[in-house]
Formats: structure tokens, C-alpha cells, sequence
């Protein structure tokens, strides 16, 4: 995705300065699908990364960073952002929020490097984000309730006719699918956005070319979307995202329910109600990956993050995918 708003040298030495950075050299990072993202070189070696929030307000913001300096207190892996002697960790850039993180090294998971004992970590490192909702001081209310999704539709057809079939397909999908919905189902804090570009994995051994990860997670990223929400969805992002390779794969999607399930059991409405959430979190997801990228994308060029795999794993989910992995 391209730089929505940029961060120049200067710029990033001024507020540096404020949290006690040398920064020697700003690199835009090609990474998240709103934000805009910056690797910050320091002097000694020191390496930072700053986040300018696109959509959030400071109030937003500032709830996010809570949260993970609470979540990291629980013992969760989370990211810890850095603050201005005064305890601020905000500044404000062009009017957006920024703040800064220590750079955490480690390795994102390609398709190829999901192993059913890699989604069995993932499975039980969620189940503890949700145990530690009880305990946290505020659960936010997120952006992506039902409500936007309709709103962000709307906007898509205001757009142009280029969309229409399949807006008109998701909207239908999704008035059929809350109507299935349960309102009984256990809820609390959820990521909501626990793609694979979300975690980082501790390398085995140096980190470096040729690296290969380690079964351990050194970081849950991005809570920008975390929202109180029902449990089992947050789970059923995560199966779609991480399980997914053309088709199902139904021992890693096993594998990661059982180790969710080696943390917090799962209720029988909770594994009745994994196609129906299932189903919710494919047009989530097709809806804002439509105005995220592909509205982004020149007609006839293939966007980043195309919305349509998304429609694909509704049909299958809807067709009945998850009885091999649940029987």
C-alpha cells in the first residue's frame, strides 16, 4: 500500500528528540492495509518503528496503546510503546496521531511455514487474549461493527457500477447470516485482525537470510481493530486467514481450534455457531478489503489483497468445509 500521509527525515528528528532518539534515517515501510509505517534508523544501531494513524483519532489511539501496555502486564506479547518523559505516547503529525515502538525482530509466516503446531501456538495465545478481557480496564467498542459494514457498502455503490454484483451479494450474505447470529455467545476482547501479518515468530537461531521461525511468538501487532466482540469470531479470523491455502486445510484449522481449546473450552453454542461467525468475518472482510484496496486499484490490475478469495471461503463455509474439521 502506498503512504497515505509521509514522515520526513526532519520531521522524525524533531519528535524523536521528544522520546530520546537520535533517528538517523526514516525508511517507509510497505506493510498494513490503512496506516502509514516507518522503520526508524538511530544512532547506535537503535532501530524504532512509528505508526501514524490514518483513521483513528488521539482518543483511539491513545485506548490502543493502553491496551497493549495492559495485555504485555497479563504476560501477552505485545508490542510496548514508547513515551515522552511527561508519559505521553503520542505526537501529533499533519494532525494524525504517531507513536513509536522498539523494533522487535522476528519473522512473518508465509503459507508455507503455517504448520499444525505453529496454529495450535496461534490457537492458545488467542484463547489468552480473551482470558484477559476480565481484567483489563476498558474493552473498546471497534470500527467494524455491522452498522459500518452497511455504511462502507453504501459508499461502495456510490462509487460506480464496478462493484454492484458483489456488493449486492455480500449485503444479501450478510442480512441472511446476522439473522443466524446469537446473541448468547461468550464475548470480550478480540483482536479482530489476527492475519498472519500480525504476528511476528522468534527466528530459530540468528536472525538473518535463510531464516526459518521458531514455534514461539515474539509479538502480537496491530490491535488498531480490537473491539469487544464474541470469541469464537476473533477464532474464525483466524482459521480463515491462517488455515487457507486455495482450500481449506483442515488439520492446521484442527489444529488451532484444539489448541484454543487446550486454553479456554469452547461452549456448544460457540462450535455451533463457527460457520455462522465464520461467515460473518468472510464479508467483513470482503466488504473493507473492497474499499482498502480494490477501490484503491486502476480497473483491470489485480489489488494487493484481492476481496473475492474472501467470497470464495463464504461459499465454501456455507457449503459446509468445517464438518471434516469438527467431526
Amino acid at each position: 500500500m502506498p503512504q497515505l500521509t509521509g514522515l520526513s527525515l526532519a520531521d522524525a528528528q524533531r519528535y524523536g528528540r521528544q522520546f530520546g532518539l537520535d533517528v538517523t534515517a526514516v525508511d517507509p515501510l510497505d506493510a498494513g492495509s490503512v496506516n502509514s509505517n516507518f522503520r526508524l534508523r538511530c544512532s547506535g544501531a537503535l532501530r524504532v518503528f512509528a505508526r501514524i494513524y490514518e483513521e483513528q483519532g488521539a482518543a483511539g489511539a491513545r485506548a490502543e496503546l493502553q491496551l497493549l501496555c495492559e495485555l504485555a502486564a497479563l504476560g501477552l506479547p505485545t508490542t510496548l510503546p514508547l513515551r515522552r518523559p511527561e508519559g505521553d505516547p503520542l505526537v501529533l503529525h499533519a494532525g494524525k496521531p504517531l507513536s513509536f515502538y522498539p523494533w522487535i525482530d522476528g519473522l512473518h509466516l508465509c503459507n508455507a511455514w503455517v504448520s499444525e503446531s505453529k496454529a495450535r501456538v496461534l490457537g492458545q495465545t488467542l484463547a489468552r487474549v480473551h482470558l484477559a478481557s476480565e481484567q483489563l480496564s476498558n474493552v473498546p467498542e471497534g470500527r467494524f461493527g455491522v452498522n459500518d459494514l452497511f455504511t462502507r457498502l453504501e459508499t461502495i455503490e456510490a462509487s460506480g457500477p464496478r462493484f454492484a454484483a458483489d456488493v449486492k451479494h455480500i449485503r444479501e450474505r450478510l442480512t441472511l447470516t446476522l439473522a443466524k447470529r446469537s446473541t448468547g455467545l461468550p464475548s470480550g476482547l478480540i483482536h479482530g485482525d489476527l492475519f498472519r501479518d500480525n504476528v511476528l515468530w522468534k527466528p530459530l537461531g540468528a536472525l538473518g537470510p535463510g531464516a526459518t521461525p521458531s514455534d514461539e511468538i515474539a509479538a502480537l501487532l496491530d490491535f488498531e481493530s480490537a473491539c469487544y466482540g464474541a470469541f469464537v469470531y476473533d477464532l474464525m479470523v483466524c482459521v480463515l486467514s491462517w488455515c487457507y491455502l486455495g482450500e481449506l486445510a483442515q488439520e492446521k484449522a484442527r489444529a488451532m481450534i484444539a489448541g484454543y481449546q487446550s486454553v479456554r473450552a469452547l461452549t456448544a453454542l460457540e462450535l455451533e455457531h463457527l460457520p455462522i461467525e465464520g461467515a460473518v468475518a468472510c464479508l467483513r472482510f470482503a466488504t473493507t478489503r473492497i474499499t482498502d484496496f480494490a477501490m484503491r486499484t486502476p480497473e483491470g490490475q489485480q489489488p494487493a489483497r484481492d476481496y473475492r478469495r474472501f467470497l470464495k471461503r463464504l461459499a465454501e463455509l456455507e457449503a459446509g468445509v468445517l464438518a471434516g474439521v469438527l467431526s
